[in-house]
């Protein structure tokens, strides 16, 4: 099963006086790109959350969004760092030995001071942990989301591969009828110009412009991408950049089919495969 670099996955944990909540939302891009935001107290978890992500995905734009807040279970619950206080009180106490003339802090700058009012129950470690698993769980089902919405792109994928077999079905079997027809054009022509079709010269030319005009290599080469692309969709896995080559050779071939076409069935056929190949690149981008 291939992978679409589109998903979105959101856990939520209620922790002794705090909420704690992840939010996972991925884009397609040309490769990995990940943005992790966190909130203050958690910031040294960054490289740690980038690491689990970059080992689970392999393209896409990814952001992580890690909230922290107060839930009402611990709004009530006033606690007050000691060690964080003493700290500050040493400090305090060093400025005013040094500058005697200093303000000395008031009870509400101690409390309003960042690390001073203890807002969670939880150790900072098993906080940490909490947040890792969370996230864990996230990407999971980040990856689920992926994997559904690869699902659905696999089965258009797998529509296009019919319709280009069925245009390439259309026309290879009145190849020989319309080279053969044009050859009788060309030489009913050249007899009402006074000219000899079976000189030598002219038969020549007339198996230059037969290679020239022969669409059977593009008919084949058409058919072998497209089988290609089956195999790839059948292997599954982080197929987008290989697919995006094979779109590429699809509607290379499909243009060189309309810029030999001598019939209008051919250029009709041209143009429906351009239509297909198309809507399969624009499908294939989204591919991880």
């Amino acid at each position: 099963m291939i992978l679409s670099m589109t998903g979105f996955a959101a856990e939520a944990a209620e922790l002794p006086g705090l909420s704690l909540a992840v939010e996972l939302r991925s884009v397609n891009h040309r490769y990995l790109d990940v943005t992790v935001k966190l909130p203050d107290e958690l910031r040294h978890l960054e490289s740690t959350l980038r690491e689990r992500l970059s080992g689970a995905l392999k393209r896409g734009k990814v952001e992580c969004r890690v909230t922290l807040s107060r839930s009402s279970a611990g709004a009530t619950t006033l606690a007050v760092d000691a060690v964080r206080m003493e700290q500050l009180a040493s400090a305090a106490a060093q400025v005013l030995r040094t500058v005697p003339a200093a303000t000395p802090l008031s009870v509400n700058e101690i409390l309003r001071w960042p690390g001073v009012m203890a807002e969670s129950s939880i150790p900072p470690d098993e906080l940490a942990a909490k947040v890792t698993a969370l996230v864990d769980q996230a990407v999971a089902d980040l990856a689920a989301s992926r994997r559904r919405e690869g699902a659905k792109v696999q089965a258009v994928l797998a529509a296009s591969c019919d319709g280009i077999e069925a245009q390439v079905a259309r026309v290879l079997p009145r190849i020989p009828a319309i080279h053969a027809a044009f050859n009788e054009k060309l030489a009913q022509r050249l007899r009402e110009a006074a000219l000899d079709p079976n000189e030598d010269r002219i038969k020549q030319e007339f198996a230059l412009f037969a290679t020239k005009i022969d669409v059977a290599e593009e008919l084949s080469r058409l058919a072998t991408h497209v089988a290609e692309v089956r195999r790839v969709l059948a292997a599954g896995g982080s197929a987008g950049k290989r697919l995006d080559f094979l779109a590429q050779e699809l509607h290379r071939e499909a243009n060189t089919l309309g810029s030999k076409s001598v019939d209008t069935e051919i250029s009709q056929v041209s143009l429906e495969l351009k239509v297909l190949i198309e809507q399969m690149r624009e499908q294939v981008q989204n591919v991880e």
